[in-house]
C-alpha cells in the first residue's frame, strides 16, 4: 500500500470509530475527516469542501423544508389520521394500516419526521383499540424505512447513490426507479409482521380497559402524582416570608416542584372617615403560577409535588405546615389552563447530554419537569442531576400554550398524546396550498421538467412565500447535523478513490466473490451495507460503500445500477438495533422496547428482503 492509501484508511478507521462510539457528534467527525483531508494534502482545500455546494445537499435541505411545511400545515397529520382510522380498532388491520401509512408519508419526507408526526396518533389508537403501543410501534418505524426506500428522495442514500451514478458518467436514477422495488419490500414487510412479526412483538405495559394512553388524567395515576401532592402553609414565623420562589430553592435543595400558589385577596377600603375605615374583604383565594421573582407572603398557600421523605425536610427547614393535598388541590395539576404531557426526546434535540439545572428548563420553557424516565431503566430518574439521553421520557406539568409550544419545536421535543385541550394550532388553511406545491415539485421531479436540485429548492422557496412556514420555521426543520454529515463525507469517498483504496478494496471483493458471478457480488455488497448501517448513520454508510459498489461493478465489466440500488436499499435496513436508526430510538421509549426485540424482528426481516432484493434488482436493471 503507498503512503495515500495508508493516511485515507487511517482518516477512514477514525472516522469509523467515532461513529461507532459516539465519542463526538457525527458532525464533527465529518467537520474532522474535512480537516484531516486538508491537513494530509489528499485533497485540496476547494475539494475538501466540495461537498457543501454538492447538489444531493442542497437537493436534501431544501426537502426537508418542504417535509416541514407538510407538517407545519397540518396536512401529513390530516393525510396519516384519515388513513389510520379506516382500520377500526381490530389489532392486524390496525398495525398494517400503520406500516402503509408511515411508507407512504416517508416516501416524501424524512423517516424521522413521518414518524414523529404520525407517533402520538398511533399511541392514542393503541389506547383505543386496548393493546400495547408496543405492538405498534416497531412496525412503525419499520414501515418508515421501508417507504424511505421507495422515492429518489426517500431517504440520502437514494440521492447519493444517484449522484455517485451521474459524477462517473452513467444515467442517474429517476425519481420513480426506485419505485417497483420499493412497493414490493414494502408489501414483503406488511406481510412478514403478519405472519411472523405480529407474534415476535412483545405487549408490555398494556393499557387497560379505561384507559386512554396520553391524556392527562391517565399520565396522573401512572406517576402517581396524586399521592406525591402536598400542601404548605407559609405561617407568620416561617423564614420564608419575603423570600422569592428562586430564594426558597424547592427543586434545588430539595427535589419538590411548586404546582400552584394560592393567595388570599387582599382588603381594599372602600370609605374612609378620619382615621376610620370600611374596609371590604374578599373570602376568594387568587390561585396563581408564581415565576422566579414572585415574593412568599404569610398564609401563602403552596401546592407541591414530591416525595415525602423530600417535603418533609423542605417544611421544617422553612417553618412551613404541611398536610396531604385533597381532591381540589389535585385540580392544580390538570384544568383548562394547566395540564400534564410526556414529552420524547429525539436524537437531535439540543436537551441531550445536559442536565434540567444545565438548560434552565423552568425558566426557558415555562413548564415543570415532575419526572424523567428512561427506556430499560426501572422507575424515574433524580430530576436534579440526571444528564438527558436520547429517547428520555419528560413529564411535563404547565399551561397549555407553554405546552403547545413543545409540539411545534419538533427538533427538541415529540409531545406524546393528543388531548383536545392542548392540540397544536396548525396553519391549516395553508394546507391545501402546501399540498399543491409538493405535487408541483413531484411533476417537475418525474417529468424531468427541471433538475433534481432546482425542483426540490424552487418547492422550498415557494413554501415560505406562501407562509406554509416561516424562514425561521424552515431554519430549525433542515436537519443540520445530517447536512454536515454528508457535505463533509463526500469528499471523503474522493479521497479514497483518489488514494486508491475503493479499487483495491473493489478487487478483493471481485476477487473473492466475483468467480461465482455478479449476483453473488450483489448479494454481499447488499449484506455488508445492512450491516454497517446497523452501527453508522445510513448516510456515512452510503456515502463510503457507494464508491466501492461502482469499483466492482466496472470490474465485473456490468452495468453498476443494480449495485448502486442494491447499496441505497441496504442502507435503509437499519432494523436490528435501536440505535441503528432515529426512527428506532425514538419508538423505543414509548413502545417500552429492549434490544432484544429489533434484533429478533429486523434481522430474519433483512435475510428476507436480501433474498428479494438479489433476485429481483437484476430483473429491473440487467447486468
Amino acid at each position: 500500500m503507498t503512503p495515500d492509501m495508508w493516511i485515507g484508511a487511517g482518516i477512514l478507521v477514525f472516522a469509523i470509530l467515532f461513529f461507532v462510539t459516539e465519542w463526538l457528534r457525527v458532525d464533527v467527525v465529518a467537520l474532522i475527516v474535512v480537516l484531516a483531508l486538508m491537513l494530509t494534502k489528499l485533497l485540496t482545500p476547494g475539494e475538501a469542501i466540495a461537498g457543501f455546494s454538492n447538489p444531493v445537499v442542497l437537493t436534501l435541505a431544501a426537502l426537508f423544508v418542504i417535509g416541514g411545511g407538510i407538517q407545519q400545515t397540518g396536512l401529513a397529520a390530516a393525510i396519516g389520521n384519515q388513513v389510520l382510522k379506516v382500520a377500526g380498532n381490530h389489532p392486524i388491520r390496525l398495525m398494517v394500516a400503520v406500516m402503509l401509512t408511515v411508507s407512504l408519508l416517508s416516501a416524501f419526507m424524512s423517516d424521522a419526521g413521518t414518524v414523529a408526526v404520525l407517533l402520538p396518533a398511533v399511541v392514542s389508537l393503541a389506547a383505543v383499540a386496548r393493546i400495547s403501543p408496543s405492538k405498534l410501534l416497531i412496525p412503525l418505524s419499520i414501515g418508515s424505512l421501508l417507504g424511505g426506500a421507495a422515492t429518489l428522495i426517500g431517504t440520502p442514500p437514494n440521492l447519493i447513490a444517484s449522484e455517485v451514478l451521474a459524477q462517473n458518467g452513467y444515467a442517474p436514477f429517476q425519481f420513480f426507479d426506485y419505485t417497483p422495488i420499493g412497493l414490493v419490500l414494502i408489501l414483503t414487510g406488511v406481510i412478514f409482521m403478519v405472519v411472523v412479526g405480529w407474534r415476535l412483538l412483545p405487549s408490555r405495559a398494556p393499557v387497560q380497559p379505561v384507559q386512554r394512553v396520553g391524556m392527562p388524567e391517565d399520565i396522573s395515576k401512572r406517576y402517581q402524582l396524586p399521592d406525591n401532592l402536598f400542601r404548605l402553609r407559609v405561617r407568620q414565623s416561617s423564614s420564608l416570608v419575603g423570600k422569592t420562589i428562586a430564594e426558597g430553592a424547592f427543586g434545588r435543595d430539595f427535589q419538590v416542584n411548586i404546582i400552584e400558589l394560592r393567595r388570599q385577596s387582599e382588603t381594599r377600603p372602600i370609605f374612609r372617615l378620619g382615621q376610620s375605615s370600611l374596609v371590604w374583604q374578599a373570602n376568594n383565594v387568587r390561585s396563581m403560577k408564581p415565576s422566579t421573582q414572585t415574593t412568599f407572603q404569610p398564609e401563602d398557600v403552596i401546592i407541591v409535588q414530591g416525595e415525602s421523605d423530600q417535603v418533609t425536610p423542605l417544611a421544617a427547614h422553612w417553618n412551613l405546615g404541611v398536610q396531604p393535598a385533597d381532591a381540589q388541590d389535585e385540580q392544580s395539576l390538570i384544568n383548562q389552563e394547566v395540564g400534564l404531557a410526556e414529552v420524547l426526546l429525539p436524537e437531535d434535540s439540543h436537551l441531550i447530554g445536559k442536565s434540567l439545572i444545565d438548560l434552565r428548563f423552568g425558566s426557558t420553557y415555562h413548564l415543570t419537569v415532575l419526572g424523567i424516565r428512561r427506556p430499560g431503566v426501572e422507575g424515574e430518574l433524580p430530576l436534579k442531576e440526571t444528564k438527558l439521553r436520547f429517547g428520555d421520557t419528560l413529564l411535563v406539568q404547565g399551561e397549555w400554550k407553554n405546552i403547545q409550544e413543545l409540539r411545534k419545536n419538533q427538533r427538541d421535543f415529540v409531545v406524546i398524546g393528543q388531548p383536545e385541550r392542548m392540540r397544536v394550532m396548525f396553519n391549516r388553511a395553508k394546507a391545501p396550498l402546501a399540498g399543491l406545491i409538493l405535487l408541483g415539485m413531484l411533476v417537475a421531479m418525474v417529468g424531468e421538467v427541471v433538475p433534481l436540485t432546482t425542483a426540490s429548492m424552487a418547492g422550498a422557496l415557494l413554501m415560505i412565500l406562501t407562509g406554509c412556514v416561516t424562514i425561521d420555521q424552515a431554519y430549525g426543520f433542515i436537519d443540520w447535523k445530517s447536512i454536515v454529515l454528508m457535505a463533509g463525507m463526500l469528499p471523503m469517498s474522493t479521497a479514497l478513490s483518489r488514494a486508491g483504496l475503493v479499487d483495491l478494496a473493489a478487487n478483493q471483493l471481485t476477487s473473492s466473490l466475483g468467480v461465482y458471478g455478479p449476483l453473488v457480488v450483489l448479494t454481499g455488497l447488499f449484506l455488508s451495507t445492512s450491516l454497517f448501517t446497523q452501527i453508522l448513520s445510513n448516510t456515512a454508510t452510503a456515502v463510503l460503500l457507494a464508491p466501492l459498489a461502482l469499483a466492482a461493478a466496472v470490474n465485473l465489466n456490468v452495468q453498476p445500477h443494480a449495485f448502486l440500488m442494491a447499496v441505497a436499499i441496504a442502507a435503509s435496513m437499519a432494523m436490528a438495533s435501536p440505535v441503528a436508526s432515529p426512527v428506532n430510538t425514538l419508538v423505543m421509549g414509548a413502545g417500552n422496547y429492549r434490544f432484544i426485540d429489533y434484533l429478533k424482528i429486523g434481522a430474519p426481516l433483512i435475510l428476507i428482503m436480501t433474498v428479494i432484493v438479489v433476485l429481483l434488482l437484476p430483473v429491473f436493471f440487467p447486468f
